[in-house]
């Protein structure tokens, strides 16, 4: 029988139902029904006004005061009309969650009436508190003016609750000095600046004409969903995301039952609430599956503009996490919420087009011959054999840590995976001598009924951070919960320096007399020389690699945060940035005092909540089943039987071993903040994680041990497997 508290939960889960949602509306009804759209724009605005809109939206530049006020009067009639009273610019600081500051549309009277107003001035600019969120020294506690400024390129949505309507205007977020503190105004610096230099290299490619670039993004996010009866037991889920504690349940995901399983009943209903809202904001939700933990599902979007791939993506969070309370689930986003089994990420599918030359990442049938891709393609494997250790300090947090090298996730090595068919044309142009490129052909299954299907030319690397898949590049590397903001604003950039790089020495080998084709297969050469090294189609998993990606080819295993968040202070990493003009020094060394910061305080989180179930929960539980025990030994003696005491001793030296443990712990804690942010960072990797492990192995020792009816905590086969 489990324990009271336990029972209560099991009880109240098996007498749930499915919540009832709204019938299922027509797509076209609900697609994006809560967004500013432009085709609303178009309606709505004069036509001089949406054409001056539209131009800012496709060429950049300034849009005039006087059109923002007419857009701020459309918007507001809009928001009004579906019952918003408040708008909020919303912002994403250095905390890879959403802010937002609302406002009330309400204007008072002179003769005691109010009305809605609202003004571009309003629309354009707000002003919330710059000294109050993470910033990294930027600003101090007296110092606290920061604005927020109006992303055109992002569109304005409602955001609906039970109580009312709200009015959301996607913002950067900058300090009254300048200075970037959020993650909005870097990405939109840094797809500026690949713009200018893929739009150069496309200019000496022979094209005239050639629209603004972009970069694309597509994240595919994995969750746990766990029943709040059980999550409100553990303190560890609620306070820290992941399970601190917890022995293996005696089936996993071992038979690997559970990845594209049928979804449960209970679930799917969640997921279609999901679905319904994010339709509704015009989130192109695509695909929906069981992931390969018990417990663990999927849903990834369609690809869309980097920028609001962005916002959207921290909207499917939001929508996640909101929806799954409603539904009787807490949707754990930790990158590792439960020990022994595959944690979560958040594959980044990424690429660069734009509507004159198309996806720069698409081979065609003959990549051999299509030099446009070839030299995009180059760029991508320059700019990660520079760029990799930044790379991989951009994923870098506590949670993604316990994922990031295990078998679930890529190495902690950055390196490229091309497939057979790309890295065989890689190399005959490093010999000089292009031959061709393989082709897929069909694919026969030996069944007249079945169809005849296209093979791919290559297979894929699912060992590989960073592979190449189609027509894009998939950034495996990135954690669950993290905002895809940070990865790609570095692969926007590493992209910008490796394609201005590539277009320099065009120009110098065609300024020497060498035709185009000569003169980009010269480059090509030199960057497969120089770094070649990247490039890697094998197991990223076994041991052999991680001895040839180190000792052979001279590449970085930064296996933990405190080892590689340092590289945002390397020089080579700040001169990138700032001659790009994408992050300043001053906005580096922000972001490497707030991500060090927030890496140590998720762990100090962690250990101050284990000392707290350790003491309040688990030793007491324990000692009440040693005393059970005694009694029993006790009286069996007294009839004169001979007891066996193993289990008691056992218990009586786990419990000692937790309890040495936690003494330690907690004097190990009062160390953590002597020194700086290095300084910290060290003590949580190399002392404080290590005794949190060996806390745990105590614990989940004395949970196979103890009685069922006196352990305290939901099980890991109770939260994995009740729906």
């Amino acid at each position: 029988m489990p324990h009271p508290a336990r029972l209560a939960a099991l009880q109240a889960i098996q007498q749930r139902t499915p919540v009832d949602c709204a019938p299922a509306q027509p797509l076209e009804d609900v697609w994006a029904s809560d967004v500013f759209t432009l085709a609303r724009m178009k309606s709505a605005l004069p036509k001089e006004s949406y054409k001056a809109v539209r131009r800012v939206i496709r060429d950049g530049g300034r849009l005039d005061l006087a059109v923002a006020d007419v857009v701020a009067q459309s918007m507001k009639d809009w928001a009004v009309s579906q019952g918003a009273h408040y708008y909020a610019h919303v912002f994403y600081p250095l905390t890879n969650s959403t802010a937002e500051k609302h406002d009330g549309f309400i204007s008072p009277q002179g003769d005691g009436q109010a009305i809605h107003e609202f003004s571009g001035k309003l629309l354009v600019q707000g002003e919330p508190d710059g000294s109050s969120f993470p910033n990294g020294g930027i600003r101090s506690t007296f110092e606290a003016r920061g604005y927020t400024a109006w992303d055109i390129t992002s569109p304005a949505y409602l955001m609906r609750t039970p109580n009312g309507v709200t009015l959301c205007i996607p913002t950067v977020f900058v300090s009254w000095t300048g200075e970037a503190l959020d993650k909005k105004t870097p990405l939109l610096r840094s797809n500026a600046a690949m713009n200018r230099q893929a739009k150069r290299l496309l200019r000496l490619l022979g094209n005239e004409e050639v629209a603004p670039v972009n970069s694309s993004c597509g994240a595919e996010q994995e969750y746990f969903l766990v029943d709040t009866q059980f999550a409100t037991l553990r303190p560890d889920l609620l306070l820290a995301g992941r399970t601190l504690f917890g022995a293996a349940s005696p089936k996993g995901q071992q038979f690997d039952d559970h990845y594209f399983g049928a979804i449960p009943e209970r679930v799917q209903v969640f997921m279609q609430d999901v679905e319904s809202q994010l339709y509704r904001l015009g989130i192109p939700a695509k695909t929906r599956h069981n992931e390969v933990a018990p417990g663990q599902f999927e849903i990834a979007p369609v690809h869309e503009a980097a920028n609001v791939a962005t916002d959207h993506q921290q909207l499917i969070m939001t929508t996640l996490r909101s929806t799954a309370k409603r539904h009787g689930f807490t949707c754990l986003l930790h990158e590792k919420p439960f020990a022994g089994i595959n944690g979560s990420g958040k594959h980044v599918n990424w690429s660069v087009g734009n509507s004159t030359q198309g996806n720069l990442l698409d081979p065609g049938r003959t990549p051999h011959d299509n030099l446009q891709f070839l030299l995009f393609c180059a760029a991508v494997i320059r700019g990660v054999h520079c760029n990799g250790p930044l790379l991989r300090a951009v994923v870098a947090t506590a949670g993604n840590d316990h994922r990031l090298g295990a078998n679930e996730a890529p190495p902690a090595i950055i390196s490229v995976y091309l497939g057979q068919q790309l890295e065989q044309v890689f190399q005959q142009i490093q010999r000089g001598e292009v031959t061709g490129s393989s082709h897929g052909g069909v694919m026969r299954l030996g069944v007249d009924t079945l169809p005849e299907f296209p093979k791919d030319a290559g297979d894929r690397n699912r060992t590989s951070p960073f592979a190449f898949t189609g027509n894009r590049f998939e950034f495996r590397a990135v954690g669950s919960g993290q905002s895809v903001a940070g990865p790609l604003v570095a692969m926007n950039t590493v992209l910008a320096d490796s394609l201005e790089w590539i277009s320099d020495r065009l120009e110098a080998e065609m300024g020497s007399g060498q035709s185009l084709e000569q003169s980009a297969a010269a480059v090509i050469r030199q960057i497969m020389d120089r770094h070649g090294a990247a490039v890697f189609g094998g197991d990223g998993y076994s041991d052999a690699w991680h001895r040839e990606a180190t000792e052979d080819r001279g590449l970085e295993n930064l296996r933990n945060t405190a080892e590689a968040l340092p590289v945002l202070r390397r020089e080579e990493v700040r001169s990138l940035f700032q001659r790009h003009g994408v992050i300043s020094s001053v906005e580096m060394e922000s972001r490497y005092e707030v991500y060090g910061e927030q890496y140590s305080l998720a762990i100090e989180v962690e250990a101050k909540v284990a000392l707290s179930m350790v003491r309040t929960q688990i030793s007491p539980a324990v000692q009440k089943h040693l005393s059970a025990l005694a009694r029993s030994l006790q009286q069996q003696q007294s009839l004169g039987l001979q007891p066996e005491t193993r289990d008691l001793h056992q218990i009586a030296e786990l419990h000692r071993r937790m309890d040495d443990h936690a003494t330690a712990l907690a004097g190990e804690l009062h160390q953590l903040h002597n020194g700086d942010t290095a300084a910290a960072m060290n003590h949580c990797s190399g002392v404080l994680l290590p005794r949190l492990q060996l806390l745990r192995e105590a614990v989940d020792s004395l949970e196979e041990l103890v009685d069922d009816d006196r352990w305290p905590l939901p099980s890991y086969r109770e939260m994995l497997f009740v729906r």
